[in-house]
């Protein structure tokens, strides 16, 4: 028996051992198609120029439909300049290995793909029906949805940097239809000498919240956030670096008077599953000052104000209690070039990781990040929520890749 604090080694073991190499994948050139969404109001193209460029300078082909970037503002030119073929047929462009989409396939362009098929997009699990995936997997669909892909940090890119558009754009949002241009009380957001500053109400302290309270604050307002967790609250007080904030858990009675008193109300909860909570009730929107602007970027998820109601990017605000409202969801659209931007800078390391790696088994077998976007294999369900939602069989992923 060894003596404690000895290394011991059986005769095996001390024996020489043959070294272990790992075996270098081959490249994998990819054939990606981009069609042109036809989504409600959806502006947003996955890869810029610039990404489709990188991806061409690696040896993988990219085929675009014609249009496809106009809502961002890029040219069909702009991307055969970077190396991407325009294709005038949305059937052709289904022909692809790998099908690169910003928002789900729709019930015709699920007809157009064909079997063994890779597609990366949205996933929008609250918008789908059991036949959409039933579609999927009748075809042998290999389908990841990039709003669930992590990095090697555990967190999820697509999301957070959407999160940080919408935040960014909210108060800018407010700032117009607080201005005399659209009927507003014609308050600048912000304050100037001499006069008072606005009051922001922001209700949550996630990514949207952060970012929002730091372009308000950044514009010379006084921000109030609210939360019902005390570490996001102490984790944004801690980002906030030396600028005066109100930070407060989230009690009717003190929200109650905040709201009387603000200008402007940011809704910025997000729910973990299922639908936001609702906690600004009618009679508190109705307390609140004439002209004062509500922005529910909670909307997508059924908005945390009980007046909210669902609008468009072409009819985006409607007026109750003497409140604008204003309820539009997928507000990243609004500035769908830095959100194209966005995307792109996320989505074409993951395609050249996918080529490095040797195609798309590969890399699902060896990156536990990407893994976590897939929601079906070969046609095989493997996400629980979806197979308990929609009554489907599934099967654990990590099973099928040891």
């Amino acid at each position: 028996m060894s003596k404690p604090g000895f290394l011991s080694f059986s005769s095996s073991e001390l024996m020489p051992q043959e070294e272990v190499l790992e075996v270098k994948t081959a490249k994998s050139d990819l054939k990606i198609g981009i069609p042109k969404e036809t989504s409600f109001q959806e502006k947003r193209v996955p890869l810029t120029p610039d990404g489709v460029a990188l991806l061409t300078d690696h040896g993988h082909e990219v085929q675009i439909e014609t249009g496809a970037g106009e809502g961002a503002s890029y040219s069909d030119k702009d991307f055969s300049e970077a190396g991407a073929q325009i294709v005038y047929s949305a059937d052709k462009i289904y022909e692809n290995d790998l099908i690169l989409k910003v928002e789900p396939p729709s019930e015709a362009e699920l007809k157009m793909m064909k079997h063994k098929q890779t597609l990366l997009s949205a996933l929008q699990l609250k918008t789908q029906t059991r036949s959409y995936f039933k579609s999927l997997m009748d075809k042998k669909i290999t389908a990841l949805s990039f709003e669930n892909i992590e990095d090697e940090d555990g967190i999820i890119p697509v999301v957070r940097s959407m999160s940080e558009i919408a935040g960014n754009t909210s108060i800018l949002v407010a700032a117009e239809y607080l201005s005399n241009a659209n009927n507003g009380k014609g308050f600048m957001l912000g304050g100037v000498s001499g006069v008072p500053p606005t009051e922001v109400v922001i209700i949550g302290a996630g990514t949207v919240g952060a970012y929002a309270a730091r372009t308000a604050l950044a514009l010379g307002a006084n921000v109030k956030v609210f939360d019902k967790s005390l570490t996001k609250l102490r984790r944004l007080q801690a980002t906030i670096n030396n600028m005066p904030i109100y930070t407060c858990v989230i009690q009717p009675k003190i929200l109650e008077k905040a709201l009387m008193r603000c200008d402007v109300a940011i809704g910025a909860i997000r729910a973990s599953s299922g639908r936001t909570p609702c906690v600004v009730s009618d009679d508190m929107v109705s307390k609140m000052k004439a002209g004062s602007v509500i922005i529910d970027v909670s909307i997508d998820q059924g908005g945390c104000f009980e007046s909210s109601e669902l609008t468009s990017h072409d009819q985006p605000t409607f007026n109750k209690y003497d409140i604008v409202h204003y309820c539009v969801p997928n507000i990243a659209s609004r500035v769908s070039r830095t959100a194209s931007f966005s995307l792109s800078n996320i989505m074409a390391p993951i395609l050249l990781s996918i080529g490095e790696s040797g195609g798309i088994d590969e890399i699902l077998a060896r990156n536990i990040g990407v893994r976590k976007g897939l929601y079906l294999y070969n046609g095989t369900l493997v996400n629980q929520p979806i197979g308990e939602w929609f009554d489907l069989p599934y099967t654990d992923a990590d099973l099928l890749f040891g």
